[in-house]
Order: C-alpha cells, then sequence, then structure tokens
C-alpha cells in the first residue's frame, strides 16, 4: 500500500468528485441485487461535517476510490458507500479508505465504528475482516440473507506523533 499515491479529499455529497463513486455504487447495488433505494436512504447532511464525512480518493485527477461516515449515535461512526472503482480494486484502495475514514471518525471523538454489507459482496466482508472488524454474524456460516454487520473499537485519538 505504500507506492498508492492518491490524493485524500474530504468532499460533500454533492462535490463532482463524488458523482462517480455514487454511479459507481449505483451499478454495483443494482447488478447484485436488483432495484433498491440504498443511495437515497440518508440526506445528503448526514455524511457533512460534524457527525460525518465524505472522502474521495483521486488518482491523476480520477475518482479512484471513497467512503463515508454518519453519526450512528453518540460515540459511533457507521461507515457508508465504501467503493473502489473496478478498475483499481486489489490495489489497496479500499483499505486505505477504511483507514482514512476511522482516522476522521476518531478524529471527531468517535470510539467506534459500525457498517453493514450485503451477502452478495463478499469482497467487502474480506476487506472488513483484513481492516480488523469483528463480524457480528457466524462468518463460517456463509449467511445469505443480510445485512452483515460489523463493529470495530478504535483506539484513542491524540494529535501527538510518536517518534522512535
Amino acid at each position: 500500500m505504500s507506492g498508492l499515491i492518491v490524493d485524500v479529499r474530504l468532499v460533500r455529497v454533492s462535490d463532482p468528485a463524488a458523482a462517480p463513486l455514487l454511479e459507481g455504487l449505483r451499478l454495483e447495488y443494482t447488478s447484485r441485487y436488483g432495484a433498491n433505494d440504498e443511495l437515497a436512504r440518508f440526506p445528503e447532511a448526514e455524511f457533512a461535517p460534524p457527525h460525518g464525512a465524505f472522502i474521495v480518493l483521486a488518482r491523476d485527477g480520477e475518482t479512484v476510490a471513497g467512503g463515508a461516515f454518519r453519526r450512528h449515535d453518540e460515540t459511533t461512526a457507521e461507515l457508508k458507500r465504501v467503493w473502489t472503482h473496478p478498475g483499481h480494486r486489489r490495489a489497496g484502495f479500499g483499505r486505505l479508505v477504511v483507514g482514512e475514514l476511522e482516522r476522521e471518525a476518531r478524529s471527531r471523538g468517535y470510539r467506534r465504528i459500525y457498517l453493514t454489507t450485503g451477502p452478495r459482496q463478499p469482497e467487502a466482508v474480506g476487506l472488513y475482516l483484513a481492516s480488523g472488524y469483528e463480524p457480528q454474524f457466524d462468518v463460517a456460516s456463509r449467511p445469505t440473507a443480510g445485512p452483515l454487520a460489523f463493529i470495530k473499537n478504535l483506539r484513542p485519538y491524540t494529535s501527538e506523533r510518536k517518534l522512535p
């Protein structure tokens, strides 16, 4: 992952840089689950400061990945909209998005992350397991109905960097 050269930007859902991510998610959700209203479930304000955030990763001006979080409760952020462009998958962008969202959530005082994904998104399940999220379901049973929930406790935020 250290070879990834991207710009990480906090944006609004309505920002043109977010459009490729949202369109990619719409296609992804429709191809896996049929017609649905997942992208319309939450208003844009839920992903805006001070309680939410929406990030995009851009390479050479092209949005290649991104994601968001919203307030789940006073101490918990809920990850949503995590996506990587199909042409850039398996390159570490998903883990980078999750890490950036965790850092941003931690800096805003959240102590825990909650998220759900669908049973037809095994890549997402793999990403969250590899990123240290605890499944709230029996992974061995390979659930076919969702949503599949995950939780991760965040380390306390400190603005100080500790040098070796």
